[in-house]
């Protein structure tokens, strides 16, 4: 049965824009190839081939934030260490490229990277909040003092000092 779905939804975003952005830095890469012009003097194969291995990077670095999501969804608990870590850097990610897609591309490609970046925060704060404490709190002793012979030792009270 799977109680917190939000783990899923987000590894499967995280896959789909690591192959989206993989592809589409793979595309301009094989534009500018083609195109054989330079900007500012910069050689088009080096900045074909930057374009290509940027792809690759940032699409391994999705993946491997989507690999954290399955394990969360698999463990059904929080991330901790280098996973938490990663999760975290994707969300300033998403939030980084939230603001510049509201400049440069427009309001639908916005509102994508906030989604992405809530259900993050979401997976993130979901699993903070399942936590419980180490050790449960003892029952309560009833009030005429007559335990049940099994609960913790009765223990007297202070000493009075004088001062």
């Amino acid at each position: 049965m799977v109680r917190r779905p939000v783990a899923w939804i987000v590894a499967v975003v995280l896959f789909a824009e690591a192959l989206g952005v993989a592809a589409l830095n793979w595309f301009m890469g094989i534009v500018v190839d083609r195109q054989d012009m330079s900007l500012a003097g910069m050689d088009p194969g080096v900045m074909s081939t930057s374009s290509k291995i940027g792809g690759i990077v940032f699409g391994l670095y999705f993946a491997l934030c989507g690999v954290v999501a399955v394990l969360v969804a698999l463990r059904d608990r929080a991330p901790a260490g280098l996973g938490r870590v990663l999760l975290i850097s994707v969300a300033v990610v998403h939030g980084l490229l939230g603001a510049l897609a509201w400049g440069l591309l427009g309001v639908p490609q916005f509102v994508f990277m906030v989604v992405v970046l809530t259900l993050i925060v979401l997976l993130l704060m979901t699993y903070d909040a399942g936590r419980q404490p180490a050790a449960p709190d003892p029952a309560p002793e009833p009030e005429d003092g007559k335990g049940d012979g099994g609960g913790s030792p009765v223990i007297p009270p202070p000493a009075p000092t004088t001062p």
